[in-house]
Formats: structure tokens, C-alpha cells, sequence
């Protein structure tokens, strides 16, 4: 596109989520979360790494509100760590938990910054997780408590709250085949937990509403195109099951109050239980839908599966590069749905060039151009958020893979802008100028 500028009102942001930055992971009361645990056991994690200090961002949140500030960005969106703010996931609140993110917020407005929250981005308090976690029925209740709190504590100074970011990964990381905590391998298992991330999400809905929260309500997920590597009838078929079992079997239960019919077939008798009156709670209406976008899924039924053409090469976590996957994606979903408004919550990629990521740029600003395409075609995207503000513990990558646009030396904690945080900052400035 030869133009990139954007709507005056278009929102840009930089993101994060607590468990890959806070650290402190058992100061001041906070509890252990499936990924502590996770963490501590043998072979999990890549690296053998854990996030018990990360990049310190409790002591340092200050330094990272100023980092955040000199982006020139209106909004940093950032999770609450669950056991932070109640240690077992039910009960007590932590109190001094709380007085973080009071203090993370304060620190936001002193510089006039945009808050949108995440309530649970993986970190389920280990204390839920030994009584079946999100496989018991629940959990979902106690999620909707911890929402309400939060709303009722933090609803009228924050922008958004988002119940969850990619249930998805949730369901299939960690209950599917075991990849992220809490490292269960179990296929039913998988569509249950996607089912009461679901059922957890409309109830906190309801709770929240219920406080007078003032905050933009929604829910945010990872999608992606599934296109068939040829045209074979064979690959065509595993496409549109792919997209059905990923993106419908989340979209289709908010928007249409139903999960798809293809994707129920698939899994059988692996079909999640619902109970009376969950499809209605999970179907109401949110305020804005977060699409979290990376790659999309090449379909190929054939042995060893087909690859795709890498026109565009891959990150240094593998995934292809395909930025016009997002115009893709969102006309897509403008044409099956009737949707809120949209804003990307995560964009990026992982650069192993520690300073001058000329690559994440080229990334970043393709992408650019698939979002302004797509607006310009009708899709309703009022915001931007890039994916990360500071390398991170990537999960279970450890510190290998780096999503920053600010570097983070891991030995002193030092903060060094790279290239494509500067680029950021300067493609930001000329928007409004």
C-alpha cells in the first residue's frame, strides 16, 4: 500500500504478560502458578530456564513506564498474575499484590498512558491446578470472582479488560499435547479445558457488568488463515477443518452460540460437555475482540507434509512470515461475523539480532500494510499493539527466543531500544503529524 497512514483516533500500543517479565515470583505474598511449577521440572523448558526473575519488571516497573512513555505509544497492555492478587485462586486477596499493579497503574496516567488489562494469560494459580485446574467445571466460577475484583478495584481506570488471551494455547499447549503448563497430554481433556475457558470467559463477563465496571469488556484470541498446500481435495478438506477447530471453535460459541458442526464431528466422542444454559452465557456481547496474529496454517495431506514457499523466510521461532495472512484473516471474519470493533493485541516476531533488527522491521511494517488493507476494505480495527515491548521468557523457549523491540541483557537487566523500537517511535510521530 502506498499510504500507511492511519485514522487520527487509531490506537498504538506495545504488550506484555506477567509471567515472562515480573519475576518476584513468591515476594509479597504471591502465590505459585502452574508455570512456577512447570518451570521446575526437568526437560520443560528449552533452556532449563524459569521466571522467577525474568526481566524483574516489579522492581523495574518505573523504568519500563518511561521506556513505554518515550515510545510515544498511547497504550501498554499488560496481564495480572492471578496468584499475585489472590494466592490460591479462591479466598484471600493479596493485598500487596494489589498495591503492584495500583502503583503500575499510577505510573501509566502520571505519563498518560492507556491501561488495557488481561485477567489470565497461562498463569493459573497452582492451588486451582490440584483440584483439576480447567478441567473442573470450577474453576470457571472462581475466574469470575477473581474478574469481578479486579473490575470492581480497577474497571474505572483502565481502558479494557480482557478475560483471556488464547484459549487456544490453554487448551491445546497445555491440556493437548502437553507443551506449556500444566503439561497434560490428553485429547478430550483438551476440548473440556476449551470449553469451561469459554464458559470462564462469558461468566466473567456477566461479573464484571455486574460491579458497573466502566472498562471496554472482550476477550482476546490467536487466528490465523488455514489454506490448503494445493488443490487436492484431500488438503482442501484438512484446511477448512483446520480453521474450524481453531478459529470457528472459539469465534462460532461468542458470536453465533453454537460450536461448529464440523469441528464437533471431528472430535466424537471427545466433544466437550456442556450443560444447560452455557452456550447463552458464553454468547453475549463483548466490546472489542482481540486478534492475536503470527502466522497462518499451511494445510498439506500428503507424507512428509508439503512446506510452504517461505517467500518471505521464517522467524527465529520457525514460523513463516506471511503478513498478507492478516488482510486474509480479518475480511474473513468480517464476512462471518458480526463483529466488534477489532484491535491486533499481538504482532511481532522473534529476532535472534540483538540491536539492529532491520528483520523485525521489515516484519513489523509488512504487517502494517495488511492491516491498513484491510481497513480499507471495511474492517473495523481501532488499535495496535506490538508484540513485545521487552524480550521475555518465551515459555517454554526460555530465554532463547527473543520478541523485544527493547533488548534486555538477562545478567544486569540493562534496557537497550533497539532499531525497530526507534523505527516504532518515528512511524508513530509521522502517523500524527
Amino acid at each position: 500500500m502506498k499510504d500507511k497512514r492511519l485514522p487520527p483516533e487509531f490506537l498504538w500500543g506495545v504488550a506484555t504478560s506477567a509471567f515472562q517479565i515480573e519475576g518476584a515470583n513468591q515476594e509479597d505474598g504471591k502465590g505459585l502458578s502452574i508455570w512456577d511449577v512447570f518451570c521446575s521440572t526437568p526437560g520443560k523448558i528449552k533452556d532449563g530456564s524459569d521466571g522467577s526473575i525474568a526481566c524483574d519488571h516489579y522492581h523495574r516497573y518505573r523504568e519500563d513506564v518511561d521506556i513505554i512513555d518515550s515510545l510515544g505509544v498511547d497504550a501498554y497492555r499488560f496481564s495480572i498474575a492471578w496468584a499475585r492478587v489472590q494466592p490460591d485462586g479462591k479466598g484471600a486477596w493479596n493485598e500487596a499484590g494489589f498495591a503492584f499493579y495500583e502503583r503500575l497503574l499510577d505510573a501509566l496516567e502520571a505519563k498518560g498512558k492507556q491501561a488495557y488489562v488481561t485477567l489470565y494469560h497461562w498463569d493459573l494459580p497452582q492451588a486451582l491446578q490440584e483440584e483439576g485446574g480447567w478441567l473442573n467445571r470450577a474453576t470457571c466460577r472462581y475466574f469470575a470472582e477473581y474478574a469481578a475484583e479486579v473490575a470492581r478495584r480497577f474497571g474505572n481506570r483502565v481502558a479494557s479488560i480482557a478475560t483471556h488471551n488464547e484459549p487456544w494455547c490453554t487448551a491445546n499447549l497445555g491440556y493437548g499435547n502437553g507443551q506449556f503448563a500444566p503439561g497434560v497430554r490428553d485429547a478430550a481433556a483438551a476440548v473440556q479445558v476449551s470449553h469451561h475457558l469459554l464458559l470462564s470467559h462469558g461468566l466473567a463477563m456477566n461479573a464484571m457488568r455486574a460491579v458497573g465496571s466502566k472498562a471496554k469488556l472482550g476477550i482476546v484470541l490467536n487466528q490465523w488463515t488455514a489454506d490448503p498446500a494445493t488443490d487436492s481435495a484431500a488438503d482442501r478438506a484438512l484446511a477448512e477443518l483446520e480453521y474450524a477447530r481453531s478459529v470457528q471453535w472459539f469465534m462460532d460459541p461468542i458470536f453465533k452460540g453454537r460450536y461448529p458442526e464440523l469441528a464437533l464431528r471431528h472430535h466424537g466422542a471427545n466433544a466437550p460437555q456442556v450443560e444447560a444454559g452455557d452456550m447463552a452465557t458464553i454468547h453475549q456481547s463483548i466490546d472489542f475482540l482481540g486478534v492475536n496474529y503470527y502466522f497462518r496454517a499451511y494445510c498439506s495431506a500428503e507424507t512428509p507434509p508439503r512446506t510452504p514457499p517461505l517467500e518471505n523466510g521464517r522467524t527465529d521461532m520457525g514460523w513463516e512470515i506471511y503478513p498478507q495472512g492478516l488482510t486474509e484473516l480479518l475480511l474473513k471474519l468480517k464476512g462471518e461475523y458480526e463483529l466488534p470493533p477489532i484491535y491486533i493485541t499481538e504482532n511481532g516476531m522473534a529476532s535472534s539480532t540483538p540491536q539492529h533488527d532491520e528483520e523485525r522491521i521489515s516484519f513489523i511494517s509488512r504487517h502494517f500494510d495488511a492491516l491498513a488493507s484491510a481497513m480499507q476494505q471495511g474492517v473495523n480495527v481501532q488499535g495496535y499493539f506490538m508484540w513485545s515491548l521487552l524480550d521475555n521468557f518465551e515459555w517454554d523457549s526460555g530465554y532463547a527466543k527473543r520478541f523485544g523491540i527493547v533488548h534486555v541483557d538477562y545478567a544486569t537487566q540493562k534496557r537497550t531500544l533497539k532499531d525497530s523500537a526507534h523505527w516504532y517511535r518515528d512511524f508513530i510521530k509521522a502517523q500524527r503529524s
